[in-house]
């Protein structure tokens, strides 16, 4: 099955059950998906539709920060809840080994050898690594390597 027929299904179980909450985050993300699809006349594949979930998540962390600035602990829960929701939907997260053996296989696949050629390496990684771990982590990982 795919990940917008996924979606779709939890939203129709979300409807049955009558969760309001998790019903509406399942909407906006359905709504970033078809938004996105108009914007660029294709129809989303799984990894196109895991780069709109990266994305929501990332706007919610940014969020809860503010939030937590401005002392709003309801919209805190709020945001949380709907990165937890979101995550749901994310495939299993890679750990620090797995990261590390993936950022050596790209820098020899490209020649990489200096922080110049990070471009390369992490247009080399990202459709591996998409979904499974934060790009910001991945660029610091990548120029640690790179000796940057």
């Amino acid at each position: 099955m795919s990940l917008k027929a996924r979606i779709t299904e939890d939203m129709k179980a979300a409807m049955r059950a009558g969760e309001k909450d998790r019903l509406s985050c399942i909407r906006m993300l359905q709504a970033g998906i078809k938004q996105r699809e108009v914007d660029e006349r294709v129809m989303l594949d799984d990894a196109q539709v895991l780069s709109v979930i990266d994305k929501m998540i990332k706007q919610r962390r940014e969020s809860v920060v503010q939030f937590e600035a401005g002392k709003r602990a309801d919209l805190v829960a709020k945001e949380s809840a709907e990165i937890e929701l979101l995550s749901g939907y994310l495939p299993a997260q890679l750990d620090a080994s797995e990261l590390d053996r993936l950022i050596r296989e790209a820098i020899a696949a490209t020649g990489a050898s200096s922080m110049k050629e990070m471009g390369k390496v992490m247009g080399w990684l990202k459709p591996k690594v998409q979904g499974r771990t934060d790009i910001g982590a991945l660029s610091a990982h990548i120029k640690a390597a790179l000796g940057g």
